[in-house]
């Protein structure tokens, strides 16, 4: 990717993805987007993968690891007295590159941006609700770009939409609120449809046990957002009493293998969020052909966004018969999300 380019993708990054979420993310996006040397920098990213979250994901990761530096009273989860931003903080954030410029560059040639974003099961939790209603069978999951595993426990965890209303395991040590907008509510059960087996697939598994790979993880979540660290760390915990399959491989390429070993009498699942932006062109359509492929003969569903548009899409196979929906946009970490079908 050249410069311009980049240089774009931190200003995007900054009014789209940052505007009222982190004024710290927001303010450095805009700045980076403006200068050379960090641009120039960011030359050395690890092809195909999100500039801005790696470069943050590289900072963040070496200030958890205890290096200390002036830059680290921005950061709300690392201080008790964190600074308000201000045109400082970006010379701070750009010393702090530079000074460590060697140990940023091997994370961004070798780090994946594997974000383990928790409260988009809110988002899934209704979808999986609406694929049992329809069919009345187990679910199949397939998550591809499952890093750590944690969405796939979204049946292991509770929820709530804007009432006193609890859905999903109620037992559960996480729980999970979002606001759905729109004027359609979804079909939203009870209690967690039943789950016949979970595998999950991505290019390098984050081993929660792994003290690196933790840390990684969290190094990936923004300073400011707290409630997101606390989640993690919950869903953390719980996977540990939950562990599930997760295989290391290109996602698209084990697909059809994986398929074709699930459970008869089951929905099969196939879901990823916020991955698909990472994927190839070319295997995006392999993708699609091998879940219209195998839906000739079972029932299957394709939960996505990040494909060919931001929006939140459900494609699905019942008896043969080829459906799709547009359930609406989505908040990048879960926070709300729309629900546009009837």
């Amino acid at each position: 990717m050249d410069k311009t380019q980049l240089s774009l993708r931190f200003k995007n990054f900054s009014d789209i993805e940052c505007k009222d979420s982190s004024d710290l993310y927001e303010f450095l996006s805009l700045k980076i987007s403006e200068d050379d040397e960090i641009i120039e920098l960011c030359t050395e990213a690890r092809s195909g993968q999100p500039v801005p979250n790696l470069l943050f994901g590289s900072v963040h990761y070496l200030l958890l690891k205890g290096k200390e530096h002036q830059l680290k009273q921005y950061y709300p989860n690392l201080t008790d007295k964190q600074r308000k931003v201000e045109e400082e903080t970006f010379l701070y954030f750009k010393d702090f590159c530079l000074v460590h410029k060697d140990e940023i560059v091997s994370i961004l040639k070798s780090k994946l941006v594997q974000t383990n974003e928790v409260r988009r099961c809110a988002y899934l939790y209704p979808i999986f609700s609406l694929i049992y209603s329809k069919v009345n069978k187990p679910l199949s999951l397939i998550e591809i770009g499952t890093s750590a595993g944690l969405q796939l426990l979204w049946d292991k965890y509770s929820y709530s939409y804007g009432t006193d209303e609890i859905y999903g395991d109620k037992d559960s040590n996480v729980h999970i609120t979002s606001e759905i907008k729109g004027d359609n509510m979804p079909l939203i059960l009870s209690e967690s449809p039943p789950v016949s087996s979970k595998v999950g697939l991505d290019l390098h598994i984050s081993d929660l046990r792994n003290s690196e790979d933790y840390l990684w993880l969290k190094s990936l979540i923004w300073p400011e957002h707290l409630e997101r660290l606390e989640l993690f760390e919950k869903a953390a915990r719980c996977y540990k009493d939950n562990p599930v399959e997760l295989i290391e491989g290109d996602g698209v390429a084990l697909l059809e293998n994986i398929l074709e070993k699930t459970h008869e009498g089951t929905a099969i699942c196939v879901f990823h969020t916020h991955v698909a932006n990472q994927i190839p062109e070319d295997l995006k359509y392999k993708l699609v052909e091998s879940i219209k492929k195998f839906g000739k003969e079972k029932d299957i569903f394709h939960i996505y966004n990040n494909m060919w548009d931001r929006k939140l899409h459900l494609d699905y196979f019942i008896d043969g018969v080829e459906y799709s929906e547009t359930i609406g946009n989505t908040d990048g970490h879960g926070r709300w999300f729309e629900w546009n079908i009837e």
